[in-house]
């Protein structure tokens, strides 16, 4: 029970990432489910659904197919769909049922493949996941069905790992685009929001890729292995991106690490002890908390709910399983803590004596806060 949550909300599921990523690029995206998965998506987790129009279905399976294992009503549906609405490829995502009846999605993505000529894999999900490995799953599958040649654009980067889960709105994407465009690198394509899937074919021409959340590491790595493409981790947010230009100067893997050790010697040093708190994505908060020591030369840390960390987080950062493991750490942090940066509904397991400052965040509290979510580009 020490990982239940009983008071906040837990963060957007792997099935809604999978759709969340592949929503723009023209294919048909199929959630194996009763109905429930496409409820949620659409009303909490799609800021795109009601203006932008995308081949997104779910499988409505019944108890008497899901018991009988009846897999040809799900693949004929899909069928009759694709003929008409003739995608450019078909993904296949779980859900808790098919999971847990073993349903054997590789394979009924290899008789669609067959059948129709089109592009068709499983992202194997199953709604035990958060959200990055969603994203991160679907992109992944993208990058390996990626066909060209190494032939490089200097000063030119792919973003990759970029969803209205962490960045909002297209304008918001923009606004990151046009930190690094600024800066003087093109921009060749963004994984996968305000992009088609022709200009995502492109990724190989690539100086470096820029890994601008967690989201899109897998990508980065199967880019990097097939076309030897290198990859940088960092947000481009206006108060880091000396630091982040600098990384991908000279190929540095996390930027915001190289930049902190420098950073937390100079806080160490003249004894400030004082520290804020960020809770919430890894790259994206590693790359405020940077820009906010930069700035500040206080001592920032990070604390991060999600599952996929490895590599991400510095020394005194916490990655934390569950709503009393995040109040403990808080809590015994809270003597020399001056503030909170979380989503608003992170609030009420905060300590009441600490300043809190509201920054929203899709993924976790839906479209309640979408009027308040900053542009993250410009922040510091």
């Amino acid at each position: 029970m020490k990982r239940s949550y009983k008071i906040i909300p837990i963060y957007t599921a792997d099935v809604s990432g999978v759709c969340s990523a592949l929503y723009e690029l023209g294919g048909m995206t199929v959630m194996h489910d009763p109905s429930g998965c496409n409820s949620t998506y659409n009303t909490h987790d799609e800021i795109r659904w009601y203006d932008q129009d995308s081949m997104i279905y779910i499988s409505g399976l019944t108890e008497i197919d899901a018991v009988m294992g009846n897999d040809e009503k799900l693949i004929c549906d899909i069928e009759i769909a694709a003929e008409e609405l003739k995608p450019k490829f078909i993904a296949l995502a779980g859900s808790p049922i098919p999971y847990m009846n073993g349903t054997d999605f590789e394979a009924i993505a290899k008789i669609l493949e067959q059948d129709l000529g089109i592009p068709a894999f499983s992202v194997p999900t199953n709604g035990m996941h958060d959200y990055v490995y969603g994203v991160g799953r679907a992109l992944a599958e993208i990058a390996k069905r990626i066909e060209g040649k190494r032939e490089v654009t200097p000063k030119s980067v792919n973003l990759l790992g970029v969803t209205p889960l962490d960045f909002g709105p297209q304008e918001h994407v923009d606004a990151l685009i046009q930190n690094v465009e600024q800066a003087g690198w093109k921009v060749l394509s963004t994984w996968a929001m305000g992009d088609t899937l022709e200009n995502l074919a492109r990724a190989p021409e690539a100086e470096v890729n820029l890994v601008v959340s967690s989201t899109g590491l897998r990508a980065a790595e199967i880019l990097r292995e097939r076309f030897g493409t290198p990859y940088v981790t960092g947000t481009p947010i206006r108060g880091f991106m000396k630091t982040l230009l600098n990384a991908m100067e000279e190929k540095k893997q996390v930027a915001y690490l190289e930049e902190e050790k420098r950073i937390r010697g100079f806080t160490l040093e003249s004894g400030k002890r004082d520290t804020i708190i960020l809770i919430g994505e890894p790259v994206i908060m590693k790359s405020l908390a940077a820009a906010i020591e930069i700035k500040y030369r206080i001592n920032v840390k990070v604390i991060c709910p999600l599952r996929e960390t490895d590599g991400l987080l510095a020394d005194g950062d916490v990655a934390v399983r569950g709503e009393e493991e995040l109040e403990q750490v808080l809590l015994r942090e809270s003597e020399n803590l001056k503030g909170v940066v979380a989503d608003p509904l992170y609030r009420p397991v905060c300590p009441e004596n600490v300043a809190f400052y509201e920054l929203p965040h899709i993924a976790f509290s839906g479209r309640i806060y979408k009027k308040k979510l900053p542009v993250l580009a410009e922040l510091i």
